[in-house]
């Protein structure tokens, strides 16, 4: 049982080959993606489409078949809070973010700088996981032509 269910997305620009990554500078000073707290009766896809939304002011859409879950403890007031992190693939149409007042910078990398960047080694199998989910995804269109 969990004490938080978040959602969020890797949200990527571009294709295959040269797909940018957004990563949000939180004030803490970590680097991380975009997400937040699945609300009642709110799907973790529509959470993660929302979050996206409130903190990048990005429309993006789910990319299918990804899908990867990161589970761990945090401390809030002395007491012990067990999270677990739902991640999706989302592709963006534009890189003009509008940055919430939750963060304090956001950049747009290439996967290996944005691997750097982060902050957590879950996060970075997230997104290895990603870039590579995505670059299959990419190579299978392009061999139907599309």
């Amino acid at each position: 049982m969990y004490d938080e269910v978040s959602a969020g997305a890797v949200v990527y620009y571009g294709d295959g080959g040269g797909a940018e990554y957004l990563l949000l500078h939180y004030p803490a000073g970590h680097w991380d993606f975009p997400k937040g707290n699945v609300e009642p009766g709110e799907t973790p896809e529509a959470a993660a489409l929302r979050e996206v939304k409130e903190e990048t002011g990005l429309d993006v859409e789910l990319v299918e078949g990804f899908r990867e879950e990161v589970e761990y403890v945090y401390y809030r007031g002395g007491r012990r809070v067990r999270k677990k992190v739902i991640f999706f693939l989302a592709k963006a149409h534009t890189k003009e973010v509008k940055l919430s007042w939750e963060h304090v910078g956001y950049a747009w990398l290439p996967f290996d700088k944005a691997l750097a960047r982060l902050t957590y080694d879950s996060s970075r199998r997230v997104l290895a996981k990603a870039h590579r989910h995505l670059r299959a995804v990419y190579n299978v269109s392009k061999q139907k032509g599309a």
